[in-house]
């Protein structure tokens, strides 16, 4: 079976001096972040930023939901202090309507499916 493609967006707090810092955290994130997200069923992710929005596109395999996701990361004392640093950098995308900071985007093309 292939797996799914999720894209998620997020924005940086607009500025040069913090997104170079959030940039830096993402050159080796923590470990147990990574095992965390590993565990998830999370198979690939990638972040992409231009200017102070981000782009994350993850690739999961059939045990992943999101709702799973949030419930181990509520439960992992380390996941949760990478949030709250994080937090620091990050805010909200304008006009989001839910509670999370990072907004899972509408798929609207694919060229194998489209083209």
């Amino acid at each position: 079976m292939k797996n799914k493609i999720h894209c998620l967006a997020l924005d940086l707090k607009d500025e040069k001096v913090l997104i170079d810092i959030y940039e830096k955290y993402h050159h080796k994130i923590w470990p147990e972040v990574t095992e965390s997200i590993k565990a998830s069923g999370i198979e690939h992710m990638e972040i992409y930023r231009w200017n102070a929005r981000l782009v994350m596109i993850i690739e999961v395999d059939d045990t992943f939901s999101f709702e799973r996701k949030a419930r181990m990361d509520a439960e992992n004392q380390k996941v949760q202090e990478w949030e709250e640093l994080m937090g620091q950098f990050q805010q909200r995308l304008p006009g989001e309507l839910n509670n999370e900071k990072w907004q899972l985007m509408k798929k609207i093309f694919d060229l194998n499916e489209n083209g």
